[in-house]
């Protein structure tokens, strides 16, 4: 057994590629071995700035040798499919195998030396090598059969033990030379195997190991803002681009103009990691700090000191730009920022940026004064709406600022810091701050109630704006994030425990806007007409919303100019929201740990299937109920259940239009009496636990079921040859099925 070495030398790798690099030659080098039925034992790969390479350890020095038989014809077969048969081997009659009257091919191939299995992958791994963005050079990039590389390549090293492993690639023949570091060691150095190469490449100033390199960086960067009385800001990014851009990696500290600390500190944080890869360093009482650590790639003479003062002012030069963008900012009221938006188109279906502002501060207003979202403590629910609304009309006016120009990652954040210098209430420049959360898992979700309002309307107005203009999420594809901002809804409802009607909320997001195209004669009796839709939709179920638009169409002062379509659509939209964040609410439970059938039980909330739209309720619903069907009562519950329902199915039962009277025609037998006296206690109770929203006592009343379910199925002939007996006993398991319903849809939940 060997190991065998490839190093790929070329210009700058991408600090960003690297890591999936190193996956990607070790998993293209395994696929070429496993052609020719080797594999290493261990595979180990790197990567630097200039090079990317590879150890596998435990290499044979040949292949097997293998005997493949392929089966042919029988043996008193057609001569013309012998003859075909022949061709297709490229052997005679003669060198056959016949066994059990049918004719084999059997080829004995040698095995092949490893060295010549690597000299035929190498070139392979590196033509078929998936980088993200890859480039020709030279005079052979005239051709479009050119080797691509990230950079062009300039060497090889392929080293099976101490043995070359003679190829070439493009021009470029493998040796036994490489280079070490650019400008401590910029001469050939001689490999002589693997064994060798990481501490030869060591002592010419190159750390091949990227997680040394970014170990070094941590603790050093780390050690150096502590020696100055400093903590360093954490930024695992941060730490693998510096080592990536480095191959003897040595950080530095140093200070920056105090002065520039009156820019905002997530301005100075963004400003040195984005534009100068530096680290920021905190002081001991939490605030930035005028201190940054930089990462030279050299040992310097002078210990670094010219290098330090050469990136403070380049720093300088950088923060000089953001202190100019936001005083020039600061000088221009949010409001009239806010103006500039009526000059962005949002979506060419839904108008301008300003066009979405006013939806969102209309939604948020209204969901304050619905209650949905609390009063600020201290404050009435009037001026709460009046805030949410004013603080939603500002929330977007820092996109056309100069500073998110610049730093677009700083959206939400420069406007709290603008609306808060402005002289806004405190409640405006949070909410401006921190709409955009939760931006996903992990996230700080909001509590504050106006960043709550402002929050959820702009999530809110953003899927069911999209959704009515049939711009979904399809497959993998979610240009517009209505995915992320489902999620980001639902982290809002859970965390606040915040109680809405979403297909309620949608529909009064969508139909204001349907409505807006409409002539100016069909709007006032729609306009008027909103509301009570709106009320009905929010006290009833999903089967029931149509009926709630017919009964406020008949309200209408002028029925024959109501437009059907425009609602049709609104409450079709408005119910696609709901199941979107059902779904996206079923992928989140899930993840936590939760079972997709409980979650899809507990959204059936009555006997025509109608939907759950209060997630909030949902939730409380799916966490009894996941309780509930681990214990004995609900796993015997569930099997009783799903006994009946499955006999009123291959029954086809339906239930008697006229209802089913409780008083029967003969004398019931004890399990049959018992069952019924247990549901007409059961019934009530789950009914109001339900009603009440305690849905673990609704369990426990639904639980009083099992027994006489198991005694009614153990001695009760439900199909009785006497028709009365047969269509009460039928009548009785539906009324099991129906108090079941009233917590959940069982039949959805497996076991």
């Amino acid at each position: 057994m060997t190991d065998f070495l490839l190093e790929l030398r070329s210009e700058e790798i991408p600090a960003r590629m690297q890591d999936k690099a190193r996956e990607d030659l070790a998993r293209l080098f395994a696929a070429e071995l496993a052609k020719a039925g080797l594999a290493a034992t261990e595979t180990v790969t790197y990567a630097t700035p200039r090079r990317l390479a590879l150890i596998a350890r435990g290499l044979p020095t040949e292949t097997q040798a293998v005997s493949e038989e392929l089966k042919g014809p029988k043996a008193n077969a057609p001569e013309q499919a012998l003859a075909g048969f022949l061709r297709k081997t490229g052997l005679t009659r003669d060198q056959l195998t016949e066994r059990d009257g049918v004719l084999y091919a059997i080829t004995e191939k040698p095995g092949r030396a490893t060295a010549a299995v690597l000299a035929e992958a190498m070139p392979a791994i590196v033509r078929a090598f998936p980088w993200p963005k890859s480039m020709r050079w030279g005079a052979a990039s005239a051709s479009t059969e050119s080797l691509r590389w990230v950079r062009p390549l300039h060497g090889i090293v392929a080293l099976l033990g101490e043995t070359l492993v003679d190829v070439e690639i493009a021009g470029i023949r493998s040796g036994v030379a490489t280079y070490g570091h650019r400008f401590h060691h910029p001469g050939q150095i001689t490999i002589g195997s693997s064994a060798d190469y990481v501490e030869k490449l060591r002592a010419c100033h190159v750390i091949l190991d990227q997680d040394e390199r970014r170990a070094l960086i941590r603790d050093r960067a780390t050690a150096l803002a502590a020696d100055a009385g400093l903590t360093l800001v954490e930024d695992e990014g941060l730490v693998a681009e510096n080592a990536g851009l480095t191959e003897w990696p040595v950080p530095l500290l140093g200070r920056f103009d105090a002065d520039f600390l009156s820019v905002p500190p997530e301005v100075i944080q963004l400003t040195a990691r984005v534009n100068q890869k530096y680290f920021v360093c905190r002081s001991a009482d939490g605030a930035l700090a005028n201190a940054f650590v930089c990462t030279a790639n050299i040992e310097a003479i002078d210990g670094g000191a010219k290098i330090v003062e050469g990136n403070r002012k380049v720093l300088a030069a950088r923060l000089s730009d953001a202190r100019f963008f936001y005083d020039t900012d600061l000088k221009t009221p949010l409001e009239e920022q806010a103006a500039k938006l009526s000059n962005i188109v949002f979506h060419e279906k839904l108008g301008t940026v300003a066009d979405k502002v006013d939806r969102v501060a209309k939604l948020a207003r209204w969901l304050v004064e619905e209650g949905i979202v609390p009063p600020v403590d201290g404050v009435t629910k009037e001026h709460t709406a009046y805030l949410a609304g004013r603080a939603a009309e500002l929330a977007k006016a820092d996109l056309v600022t100069g500073m998110v120009g610049e730093f677009p990652e700083l959206q939400g954040l420069m406007g709290g810091y603008y609306a808060a210098a402005q002289g806004e209430p405190r409640e405006i420049a949070d909410a401006i701050r921190d709409h955009y959360k939760p931006v996903g898992q992990g996230d700080d979700v909001p509590t504050a109630p106006v960043t709550v309002a402002v929050s959820l309307a702009d999530k809110l107005d953003t899927i069911a704006s999209f959704f009515s203009t049939g711009e979904k999420p399809t497959g993998s594809k979610d240009p517009f994030a209505l995915r992320r901002a489902a999620l980001g809804i639902i982290s809002l409802l859970r965390q606040n425990q915040s109680r809405m009607s979403v297909v309620g909320v949608a529909l009064h997001a969508i139909a204001p806007r349907l409505i807006a195209a409409q002539h100016e004669s069909d709007r006032a009796p729609l306009i008027a007409a909103l509301p009570k839709i709106t009320e009905l939709l929010s006290k009833e179920s999903a089967p029931h919303f149509m009926l709630g638009i017919v009964q406020a169409v008949k309200a209408m002062p002028d029925p024959r100019k109501f437009n059907e379509k425009v609602f049709v659509e609104a409450l079709t939209s408005a119910a696609e929201v709901r199941d979107f964040l059902l779904d996206r609410l079923e992928v989140m439970t899930r993840q936590e740990g939760g079972r997709f059938d409980i979650i899809r039980a507990a959204q059936i909330i009555d006997g025509d299937r109608g939907k759950e739209d209060d997630l909030v309720r949902l939730l409380a619903r799916v966490h009894a109920l996941q309780a509930f069907v681990t214990t004995d009562d609900g796993a015997n519950l569930l099997a009783g259940y799903k006994r009946a329902a499955n006999i009123l199915k291959k029954e086809a039962y339906t239930p008697d239009t006229e209802g089913n009277p409780k008083t029967l025609s003969y004398t019931p037998e004890k399990a049959e009496a018992d069952l019924i006296a247990a549901l007409e206690s059961a019934e009530p109770a789950a009914a109001a636990a339900v009603a009440a929203e305690d849905f673990e006592r609704a369990m426990a009343a639904l639980a009083s079921l099992r027994a006489p379910i198991d005694a009614f199925f153990d001695s009760v002939t439900v199909n009785d040859a006497d028709p009365a007996k047969r269509a009460a006993r039928l009548a009785l398991l539906a009324r099991v099925r129906a108090a079941v319903h009233t917590v959940a849809d069982f039949s959805k939940i497996e076991g």
